[in-house]
């Protein structure tokens, strides 16, 4: 049986990794892997982490790119691809632009489609932009729906999507204990020098922000709220990873730069992402996998967002949705750095994501149904 994974950003190779970990190791499965390059380094770091070769690569990444750009040239790009190989099923992942032309490529070529993380609904089609109309779209055209959550199952199912419908939780909790056991494994001192200077020893707070429905006031608001929480606690350190989105860069670096516990850095990879994770005390963000993976390492999360299609957390109590109000924010960070016993409510709710199973239960459907 051929598989073939198409995917492009790192959030979707971070999610694909351990998938295509179990299934190379499964028995009569002959892998092979496209990416589209839709992100470019962050991309390439998450596949040398987890040592994963790509057989294709579109390479489409280019300067101030439009999503015509990507859709256009990541589907013309996969027809001779899919022409060569001739695939039993695709997979594609989550709800980026090459998730979508991934199942649009598959349809047009009439080959079954398997949606990872399928079912996920903000129930706003311009919140997140253009991430809601993508995964819709990919459910639409899939044959195969492998969703993370009961929620996302009975998202589907309004929809008309019953067959072939599974719950399986989600491959970043797999990627999660994966890619910790290998920094364990391994020397971390090309980590460690990135926080030189940083005192981890207190109460770290991850912040991450770069919604684009978010720019303009919104962001103002996140970025005021984060200034007053670091002025209020000396004995906290925000660590900021600032995307590169000139959007969000300028606002930043404006308002937050020389705040003394305040450190704004260059965007990380994967490994240092988890690993500045697991020494955080709390994360701020507007991410959505970071909502799934802190709760698995007892970290609470406070998202910033007007809606999120992981509901689920909120529901657990694992995160709490703040969204742009300044406010709400400060009330519900105070809370967390004042009150003990809303910090442990939290950082003990049960991740209703799973349990790190996630990558054999879908190989071992996928083997059972086709």
């Amino acid at each position: 049986m051929k598989v073939i994974f198409i995917f492009g950003t790192r959030p979707e190779a971070i999610k694909m990794a351990p998938l295509i970990k179990t299934f190379q190791a499964g028995q009569a499965m002959d892998v092979v892997v496209a990416v589209t390059g839709q992100h470019k380094e962050m991309l390439y770091q998450v596949l040398g982490f987890f040592e994963i070769i790509p057989d294709y690569d579109l390479e489409l990444m280019q300067p101030n790119q439009t999503i015509y750009d990507i859709t256009s040239r990541a589907l013309l790009g996969l027809k001779p691809i899919l022409d060569e190989e001739k695939p039993d099923l695709i997979f594609v992942q989550g709800d980026t632009t090459t998730a979508f032309v991934g199942a649009l490529a598959g349809y047009y070529n009439q080959i079954k489609v398997a949606h990872l993380e399928a079912g996920l609904r903000s129930g706003d089609m311009l919140s997140p932009f253009p991430e809601e109309g993508n995964r819709i779209l990919a459910g639409h055209l899939a044959a195969y729906h492998f969703a993370p959550t009961k929620r996302a199952i009975s998202n589907l199912a309004t929809e008309g999507i019953t067959k072939h419908v599974y719950e399986v939780g989600n491959t970043v909790i797999d990627a999660l204990l994966l890619g910790l056991k290998i920094l364990k494994s391994s020397n971390q001192e090309n980590i460690e020098h990135l926080f030189n200077g940083i005192d981890l020893a207190k109460r770290v707070i991850l912040v991450t922000g770069h919604r684009r429905e978010s720019f303009g006031k919104p962001f103002e608001n996140m970025v005021g709220a984060i200034k007053e929480i670091a002025n209020r606690y000396q004995d906290v350190e925000i660590i900021y990873p600032v995307h590169l989105n000139p959007n969000v860069r300028g606002i930043v670096n404006k308002e937050l730069d020389n705040t003394p516990n305040i450190h704004l850095i260059e965007p990380l990879d994967y490994p240092a992402l988890i690993w500045l994770m697991e020494k955080s005390y709390f994360v701020l963000t507007d991410s959505g996998g970071i909502q799934e993976e802190a709760p698995t390492l007892g970290k609470p999360v406070l998202v910033m967002r007007d809606v999120t299609e992981r509901q689920e957390g909120v529901e657990a109590g694992t995160a709490k949705l703040v969204g742009t109000n300044k406010e709400v924010i400060l009330k519900e960070a105070f809370d967390l750095l004042d009150n003990k016993k809303s910090y442990e409510k939290m950082a003990k709710a049960v991740n209703p994501y799973g349990n790190g199973t996630t990558s054999k239960q879908v190989l071992d459907i996928i083997k059972n149904s086709i």
